[in-house]
């Protein structure tokens, strides 16, 4: 596990008695192993956020290299002029 460090945190009542049971049922060895896994499923949420972002940001850049925009209701209108012949409505 390497150097280990001991620190205090202070939690909610709630959260106290949530750690305690879940000790006590076995789901975890200690309070410290429950933190542990805790913060390392943090620290992913946190690298999974920063790659999300990074992606849009990518998807943004790729987007705005890609041209003018165009017109949502125009590009529908023509979409649907062009298949009206070929789906005729009932």
């Amino acid at each position: 596990m390497g150097r280990v460090e001991k620190i205090s945190v202070a939690v909610t009542a709630e959260m106290a008695a949530m750690m305690r049971e879940a000790v006590e049922t076995g789901e975890y060895a200690s309070a410290s192993e429950l933190m542990r896994e805790a913060l390392r499923d943090w620290k992913l949420r946190r690298q999974q956020r920063e790659q999300a972002i990074a992606e849009l940001g990518r998807l943004w850049d790729e987007g705005m290299e890609s041209g003018p925009a165009n017109d949502g209701e125009e590009a529908f209108a023509r979409l649907r002029a062009d298949l009206s012949p070929k789906f005729p409505q009932k």
